[in-house]
């Protein structure tokens, strides 16, 4: 028999159970979440610059829409399954009602191999998955956005189909598009952002001075740059970083200006001569006060939990913390800012995307910036005081606090009843 335990969406239903037995809440609430409200699997043929003609399978889940139409990315990549995309979906639907965000979880994908598709393909197959889905989204429905092998352009080739079927601009359908059609300044860097304000507020509880603070940054990629110099714009000391060809430490310190004008030129970081070689593995296990996971998944397992020195662990990757490795983190008092939190700076910041395309009024960076600190700041408040009430890891308490507020709106709206 196949192992369930590896399953996303079976684990994404023992969450969701554990939180409504911690919280007393009704059954039904559980019975409600364990599975997507709405699923749809549809066929996608297109045309291929030979002219042969290939059909590829698509999917959409909504997962919850209790406080409101769902949201969520959408992924281009061959390993694609109807279970992959529903535990992302019920992620989503936990990222948004932990963030306050009027959404649920939503999420989709084809099962492609975008590497073997020319850029004309490409922009085919989006346009055909967005007509094969054209009824089930929309700006008050089901607001995808980018994922896994998807970019803005994709987005503007899909905002622009869905456009042409509705006769009019619809530029809220999707957000994540380049700027000339209704993208949001500040969403670039938004991950990355958010995870340092999350973080930021964390030491803050802790006690923690983060303008003192010793960080190491493994994945210098979108997510871990934009952290590593937010982090040392506001003070923090930044002693080791890496890629995935290895990295680069300096216990005095690294001047994040020069290196990334040093990975402008050189496009890595290897060979950079203010600091030592050093390789992913040994990043993880310095003497940090905080440490910001942000490359792969599964990068602290319980071979590596104990020998992790950081007083913080912010995950910038989706899933960098093995479930055993978390428990013994915790045991040992290192706090973990999970992802479900951590890398929520995107879609915190897409829904001001969608508020902008909405109204037609948008905003600057600066209050973009601002707007998202406020949310950051009070999602790890509410997660830190369910943590304490119910003395579990910061991961649960995300769900517990999620899952209170979808019980909250599905009673009120009656579905419970």
């Amino acid at each position: 028999m196949a192992d369930t335990s590896l399953n996303p969406y079976i684990r994404a239903q023992q969450s969701f159970k554990e939180a409504v037995d911690t919280l007393g809440l009704e059954p039904a609430v559980f019975d409600i979440l364990k599975q997507p409200l709405r699923t749809f699997e549809v066929a996608v043929p297109f045309i291929r610059d030979d002219g042969t003609l290939q059909v590829f399978t698509g999917y959409r889940v909504q997962h919850n829409d209790a406080l409101g139409p769902t949201k969520g990315g959408l992924r281009f990549h061959p390993d694609v399954t109807a279970d992959e995309v529903k535990a992302l979906a019920m992620w989503m639907t936990v990222k948004c009602a932990l963030l306050g965000l009027p959404y649920g979880g939503g999420k989709g994908g084809i099962a492609c191999d975008v590497d073997q598709l020319s850029d004309r393909e490409i922009e085919r197959l989006s346009r055909e998955y967005i007509r094969a889905v054209s009824l089930v989204i929309g700006p008050d429905k089901d607001i995808p956005a980018p994922d896994v092998s998807t970019n803005p352009q994709i987005m503007a080739w899909m905002v622009d189909e869905y456009s042409r079927i509705r006769g009019e601009n619809t530029f809220g359908l999707i957000t994540g598009k380049p700027l000339v059609i209704g993208g949001s300044a500040g969403r670039v860097a938004a991950t990355g952002r958010g995870l340092v304000f999350a973080t930021r507020q964390l030491a803050t509880a802790l006690g923690l001075d983060f303008a003192q603070s010793r960080v190491a940054v493994q994945g210098f990629g979108n997510v871990g740059s934009v952290a590593a110099e937010i982090a040392a714009s506001l003070g923090a000391k930044m002693v080791a970083v890496s890629d995935k060809d290895g990295g680069l430490y300096n216990p005095d310190g690294i001047d994040m200006a020069d290196l990334l004008e040093y990975k402008r030129t050189h496009r890595a970081l290897a060979g950079y001569p203010q600091a030592d070689p050093i390789s992913n593995h040994e990043l993880l296990e310095l003497p940090v006060d905080i440490l910001f996971p942000a490359a792969l998944e599964n990068q602290i397992t319980a071979d590596n939990a104990h020998n992790i020195q950081a007083r913080i662990v912010g995950e910038g990757a989706n899933g960098p913390t093995t479930p055993e490795a978390d428990a013994i983190l915790f045991e040992k008092g290192v706090m973990v800012v999970p992802d479900v939190l951590g890398n929520a700076g995107g879609v915190t910041v897409s829904y001001f995307e969608w508020v902008q395309n909405q109204t037609r009024f948008y905003w600057s960076e600066q209050e973009i910036n601002g707007r998202l600190e406020e949310y950051m700041a009070r999602a790890m408040a509410e997660m830190h005081k369910m943590h304490e009430r119910y003395g579990v890891t910061l991961r649960k308490a995300a769900y517990l606090v999620a899952t209170e507020r979808l019980a909250q709106a599905m009673r009120v709206r009656g579905w419970l009843t």
